[in-house]
């Protein structure tokens, strides 16, 4: 597949800062990790993982509408107007339409892309980026977090993606204990 790669990693930079470039090279990596041995469209990946979150960034953000569904919308005009292959594009765009819903009735491509997003929110990275997002309360980032430790283990799909997420509670448990104690329960 011939995409450029460098344009799209650009504006992931460019619109999503920091924190949406991260993210998805983060993505990658733990895709990499739990897509080994496993045949799938890796481009597709790649494409998807980079504007799975485009919906959420100026300029495509639009308000009340959920991000996951301005993402699809803006990812298929992306697509159309590169003229990718109708096979393929339809691959990225479930990519994209489903990477916060589960289920075993989706592309291999598109489990890799769940699972990957939601191991990001679990561990150390996902207590960090839920303590960063709301730094003058505590109580609700620690009840997010507690929430997401909670909830997202159940949801990942593959085997190698629930062993991470399992390694990935416990160092969230430890942390979490260290936290309780430090913070004498006042926080």
């Amino acid at each position: 597949m011939d995409i450029d790669k460098g344009e799209v990693a650009r504006l992931t930079a460019q619109c999503g800062g920091a924190w949406g470039i991260n993210h998805t090279r983060r993505l990658l990596h733990l895709v990499e990790i739990i897509g080994q041995d496993l045949a799938y469209d890796s481009d597709a990946v790649w494409l998807a993982a980079h504007l799975h979150d485009w919906g959420a960034y100026a300029p495509w953000a639009q308000p009340g509408v959920d991000h996951v569904q301005r993402s699809r919308e803006v990812a298929e005009a992306f697509l159309n107007d590169r003229s990718y292959p109708d096979d393929f594009r339809a691959v990225v765009l479930e990519c994209i339409a489903l990477h916060h819903t589960g289920g075993s009735d989706r592309s291999l491509e598109a489990i890799l892309l769940r699972d990957a997003d939601v191991l990001d929110f679990l561990g150390v990275v996902g207590i960090l980026r839920d303590f960063s997002k709301t730094p003058r309360d505590l109580r609700k980032a620690y009840e997010v977090t507690c929430k997401r430790r909670d909830t997202l283990p159940g949801v990942v799909y593959l085997d190698k993606a629930k062993a991470i997420a399992a390694d990935r509670v416990d160092e969230m448990n430890a942390l979490l204990k260290q936290f309780e104690a430090d913070s004498f329960g006042c926080f």
